[in-house]
């Protein structure tokens, strides 16, 4: 009999199942793109990494200094993390309140990374020997600035599930949001990790230089 009920569908006609299979078709076409678009920006600080390496070369370099506040700030920024993980978990389990909570408690300690890499920032602008001019001083505020900016356009999709909650949308309805705001967070904190561990933690030059090929093991 289910041979012959699949024979005998016709797919041009409307189903109760239609909706269901486009919105699964919608889901899996936006996390194809999630993954593209993860895959471009990848490239992207890999190229960065590899000019600021390539860089270094010159006699001109001077390292930028090391700030204090970034170690603050990267811990903030992987508690953000922490916080879209623990939403994923609770939007799977139904747990509409935990889920706001995590999301509130992502939201502001992104807001607050971002907050300090701005006092960062002002905290190098202080230090007038180490001027923009400085080829790691613009690096520094270039891949800071990125990064920054990647992050604020997370927030806009944060904003948007948060709105989509409080408006009464079923957890179900949000779910494939939440997991992919979840995966691009936890995408900026390893871009991010890998970044600071390689350029801002002090004198990294040596092994920043082997990782990019311009200088061989001795």
């Amino acid at each position: 009999m289910n041979i012959i009920h699949h024979l005998t569908t016709k797919p041009w006609e409307a189903t109760a199942e239609l909706p269901l299979l486009q919105q699964h078709s919608n889901q899996q076409n936006k996390r194809a793109a999630l993954k593209v678009f993860l895959g471009v920006v990848t490239v992207l600080f890999m190229l960065l990494i590899v000019a600021y390496a390539g860089r270094m070369v010159y006699e001109d370099w001077r390292p930028a200094p090391q700030i204090r506040l970034m170690w603050a700030n990267t811990l903030v920024l992987f508690l953000g993390s922490l916080g879209l993980e623990l939403a994923r978990y609770a939007v799977r389990r139904g747990q509409q309140k935990l889920l706001q909570q995590s999301l509130l408690a992502a939201g502001l300690c992104t807001l607050l990374f971002l907050m300090g890499q701005a006092q960062a920032w002002r905290e190098l602008g202080s230090l007038v020997y180490f001027e923009v001019t400085n080829p790691a001083i613009a690096f520094f505020y270039l891949i800071t600035g990125l990064h920054g900016l990647h992050l604020l356009g997370g927030l806009v999709v944060w904003g948007q599930i948060l709105v989509r909650l409080w408006r009464g949308f079923e957890l179900e309805k949000v779910r494939h949001s939440v997991e992919l705001c979840t995966l691009y967070w936890h995408f900026l904190l390893l871009v991010w990790l890998v970044l600071f561990g390689l350029l801002f933690t002090g004198n990294n030059l040596d092994e920043l230089m082997i990782i990019c090929g311009i200088k061989g093991r001795t």
